[in-house]
Protein backbone atom coordinates (compact mmCIF):
# COMPACT_ATOMS: atom_id res chain seq x y z
CA UNK A 1 0.00 0.00 0.00
CA UNK A 2 1.55 3.24 -0.82
CA UNK A 3 1.78 6.36 1.16
CA UNK A 4 -1.26 8.23 -0.82
CA UNK A 5 -3.37 5.38 0.03
CA UNK A 6 -2.96 5.01 3.00
CA UNK A 7 -3.20 8.67 4.16
CA UNK A 8 -6.69 8.47 2.59
CA UNK A 9 -7.49 5.43 4.65
CA UNK A 10 -6.41 6.83 7.78
CA UNK A 11 -8.47 10.28 6.91
CA UNK A 12 -11.41 8.15 6.40
CA UNK A 13 -10.84 5.98 9.79
CA UNK A 14 -10.93 9.73 11.72
CA UNK A 15 -14.18 10.68 9.66
CA UNK A 16 -16.01 7.50 10.14
CA UNK A 17 -14.99 7.74 14.16
CA UNK A 18 -16.21 11.31 14.00
CA UNK A 19 -19.04 10.61 12.26
CA UNK A 20 -20.13 7.64 14.86
CA UNK A 21 -19.27 10.13 17.71
CA UNK A 22 -21.87 12.52 15.58
CA UNK A 23 -24.43 10.02 15.91
CA UNK A 24 -24.21 8.75 19.52
CA UNK A 25 -24.56 12.48 20.58
CA UNK A 26 -27.59 13.28 18.58
CA UNK A 27 -29.20 9.87 19.90
CA UNK A 28 -28.22 11.34 23.61
CA UNK A 29 -31.86 12.33 24.32
CA UNK A 30 -33.57 8.56 23.34
CA UNK A 31 -33.64 7.03 27.09
CA UNK A 32 -34.92 4.02 26.21
CA UNK A 33 -32.56 0.79 27.62
CA UNK A 34 -32.06 -0.66 24.38
CA UNK A 35 -30.80 2.67 22.77
CA UNK A 36 -28.62 3.27 26.21
CA UNK A 37 -27.28 -0.16 25.75
CA UNK A 38 -26.53 0.31 22.26
CA UNK A 39 -25.03 3.86 22.96
CA UNK A 40 -22.40 2.20 25.21
CA UNK A 41 -21.33 -0.48 22.82
CA UNK A 42 -20.77 2.25 20.68
CA UNK A 43 -19.24 4.38 22.64
CA UNK A 44 -16.67 1.44 23.90
CA UNK A 45 -16.02 0.02 19.95
CA UNK A 46 -15.51 4.45 19.50
CA UNK A 47 -12.71 3.97 21.86
CA UNK A 48 -11.08 0.88 20.89
CA UNK A 49 -10.66 2.52 17.34
CA UNK A 50 -9.32 5.72 18.43
CA UNK A 51 -6.78 3.84 20.25
CA UNK A 52 -5.99 1.26 16.95
CA UNK A 53 -6.09 4.30 15.28
CA UNK A 54 -3.60 5.78 17.19
CA UNK A 55 -1.38 2.70 17.65
CA UNK A 56 -1.14 2.31 13.73
CA UNK A 57 -0.54 5.70 13.02
CA UNK A 58 2.87 5.58 15.36
CA UNK A 59 3.69 2.30 13.85
CA UNK A 60 3.30 3.69 10.78
CA UNK A 61 5.55 7.29 11.61
CA UNK A 62 8.54 4.95 13.00
CA UNK A 63 8.50 2.65 10.16
CA UNK A 64 8.43 5.37 8.00
CA UNK A 65 11.98 6.85 10.04
CA UNK A 66 13.42 3.64 10.29
CA UNK A 67 12.92 3.31 6.21
CA UNK A 68 14.43 7.10 5.90
CA UNK A 69 16.94 6.64 8.29
CA UNK A 70 18.29 3.23 6.62
CA UNK A 71 18.20 4.72 3.21
CA UNK A 72 20.12 7.70 3.94
CA UNK A 73 22.61 5.37 5.59
CA UNK A 74 22.46 3.39 2.76
CA UNK A 75 23.39 6.49 0.49
CA UNK A 76 25.94 7.58 3.35
CA UNK A 77 28.07 4.37 2.70
CA UNK A 78 27.31 4.13 -1.14
CA UNK A 79 27.59 7.66 -2.53
CA UNK A 80 28.59 6.72 -6.47
CA UNK A 81 26.21 3.23 -6.18
CA UNK A 82 23.16 6.00 -5.13
CA UNK A 83 24.22 8.47 -7.67
CA UNK A 84 24.31 6.05 -10.66
CA UNK A 85 21.18 4.54 -9.30
CA UNK A 86 19.33 7.89 -9.58
CA UNK A 87 20.91 8.46 -12.92
CA UNK A 88 19.38 5.85 -14.30
CA UNK A 89 16.14 6.18 -12.87
CA UNK A 90 16.82 9.85 -14.02
CA UNK A 91 17.50 8.48 -17.81
CA UNK A 92 14.66 6.16 -17.43
CA UNK A 93 12.02 8.35 -16.40
CA UNK A 94 13.01 11.09 -19.52
CA UNK A 95 13.02 8.38 -21.79
CA UNK A 96 9.28 7.19 -20.57
CA UNK A 97 8.45 10.89 -20.65
CA UNK A 98 10.09 11.64 -23.49
CA UNK A 99 7.95 9.18 -25.89
CA UNK A 100 4.74 10.88 -25.14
Amino acid sequence: MNTGTMTKLMEDMHTVVADAESLLEATAHDATERARAAREMATLSIGKARTALSDFEESLKARAKAAAHETDQYVHDNPWKSIGIVGAVGVLVGLLLGRR
